[in-house]
């Protein structure tokens, strides 16, 4: 296999030396301070002990020799180029995946590389706020690569939520689960992120019920910007959970030579969830678009109910303003104008106008 640094120019390390001086090699961290954690499994159950990725490869492929089944789980967390390059060169990881596992920002889909599959998912989190109007982001997305061998399991992990130490634990609880190899524990980690993806939905539905009654309550203000927000997030989470059809489909047709027929049941029933939360979604992608066409007509609405008041108001302001303008005119010979009962009476003529227009108005429902 080509090395990943051959590969990959944009991983190599940064060794620039210029003519006639020695090069200078780079400072790399220690991966241990991005390991979670680290197990060497056989037969199902967890072996005693602290291990790196190297030793514990090593102790998995001494226990095989025996006749035993035994596979390692690796954690990384937001590993860098030079820490995730170790554990690559020690599991024999492509370059490619290697690469995508640093940089992250990844859709969701399954690779395959010769023996290993590599797995992207994207998890989710939901963020709690007292209310919509108020909340600046609802969920918020992390990612989990997981690359899975005959041997070994490595799940590189970006984003401060998704750890995975509650399913490592329920999985040390279940050695017949383990039992199963490696790929059962991609499933559990497909299975914790996509009962995530039903958690989530369910609280967006509140969120989305509340905008709902609000927009349609007479008598109040539509604010659309909460529904556009909700609008992204569901947009944002729709990107999450859809493209993950596919790989799981293609688990159960292209990969029969690598995962057991037990661990496929286990699957599908893992994409029948992730399809329920998929049509969630769906369902809330056209619901708040029909929300925002309601707020828009309706705040429509309210910009013709205040541009009718305005122009009735104008129209009423419109008329004493007209008399007065006339009567300011310097002009001699002008109606009424020397008679003592003039002034009053041109007031009551106003006062009338606007008494008559007022009315009409209100009869109108225009005030």
């Amino acid at each position: 296999m080509p090395s990943f640094r051959a590969l990959s120019p944009s991983l190599r390390p940064a060794v620039r030396a210029k003519v006639g001086e020695p090069a200078t090699p780079s400072v790399q961290s220690p991966i241990e301070r991005v390991m979670v954690d680290c197990g060497v499994y056989v037969e199902g159950v967890r072996l005693p002990g602290v291990y790196t990725h190297a030793t514990a490869l090593a102790k998995v492929r001494e226990v095989e020799q025996g006749g035993q089944n035994a596979f390692v789980w690796i954690g990384l967390h937001e590993p860098d180029e030079h820490q995730m390059q170790d554990v690559a060169d020690v599991f024999g990881l492509h370059p490619l995946a290697t690469e995508d596992a640093v940089h992250a920002h990844e859709r969701p889909k399954l690779e395959r590389y010769d023996e290993t599959l590599f797995l992207v998912l994207k998890t989710v989190n939901y963020v709690p706020h007292d209310s919509v109007v108020l909340a600046r982001e609802i969920v918020e997305t992390g990612e989990i690569m997981i690359f899975v061998g005959k041997n070994f399991v490595v799940t590189v992990r970006h984003g401060e939520h998704g750890g995975l130490s509650e399913v490592r634990k329920r999985m040390d609880a279940d050695p017949d689960h383990l039992r199963l190899g490696p790929y059962a524990v991609m499933h559990a980690i497909a299975d914790y992120v996509v009962d995530h993806y039903l958690e989530v939905t369910n609280l967006m539905e509140t969120d989305i019920d509340a905008i709902e009654e609000a927009a349609f309550t007479p008598g109040e203000r539509t604010d659309v910007e909460p529904i556009y927000l909700l609008k992204r997030e569901v947009v944002e989470l729709r990107r999450c959970v859809s493209p993950l059809s596919v790989p799981f489909q293609r688990m159960q047709t292209e990969h029969k030579d690598l995962i057991s027929k037990e661990v496929r049941r286990y699957l599908r029933d893992v994409a029948d969830h992730q399809t329920q939360a998929a049509d969630q979604i769906a369902g809330y992608d056209e619901m708040l678009s029909s929300l925002v066409q309601a707020a828009l007509a309706r705040v429509g609405m309210q910009q013709n109910t205040d541009m009718r008041k305005m122009s009735a108001w104008a129209a009423i302001i419109a008329m004493p303003t007209m008399i007065a303008g006339i009567y300011g005119m310097n002009f001699e010979y002008m109606p009424i104008l020397h008679k003592t009962w003039g002034y009053p009476v041109v007031l009551v003529v106003m006062a009338t106008i606007c008494l008559v227009l007022y009315r009409t108005f209100r009869r109108n429902r225009w005030l």
